[in-house]
């Protein structure tokens, strides 16, 4: 059964720095895309960065150059991680990782992730 755990959410202060952590066990497959996305209070989700086993990585042009996808691998579990630096207000939102079977180049928001976790939440307060 696959299971995937975010942690690492919080409250933080504008210009702040915070970083997410998702524990992904029971992938049976070789490769996969790994994503992190956000819900907004009253706003639709939306991608925020994604990588795959190659360590290529996709960024939203809101996040790109302040925040960093990356991951590691351990034995039965895949652990991925959002480094997120100077945080606005506007990134408040609950984040999902999310995972799905993938052995492309490059991995886009836009694919079918089958797996999602329960979602941990970020608060920017300026």
């Amino acid at each position: 059964q696959v299971q995937l755990v975010e942690s690492g959410g919080g409250s933080v202060q504008t210009g702040g720095s915070l970083r997410l952590s998702c524990a992904a066990s029971g992938l049976t497959r070789s490769s996969y895309c790994m994503g992190w996305f956000r819900r907004a209070p009253g706003k639709e989700r939306e991608g925020v960065a994604t990588i795959n086993n190659f360590h290529r990585t996709t960024y939203a042009d809101s996040v790109k150059g302040r925040f960093t996808i990356s991951q590691d691998n351990a034995k039965n579990t895949l652990y991925f991680y959002l480094q997120m630096n100077d945080l606005k207000p506007e990134d408040t939102a609950l984040y999902y990782c999310a995972a799905a079977p993938w052995d492309g180049y490059r991995c886009s928001m836009g694919i079918q992730f089958n797996y999602w976790g329960q979602g941990t939440q970020v608060t920017v307060s300026s």
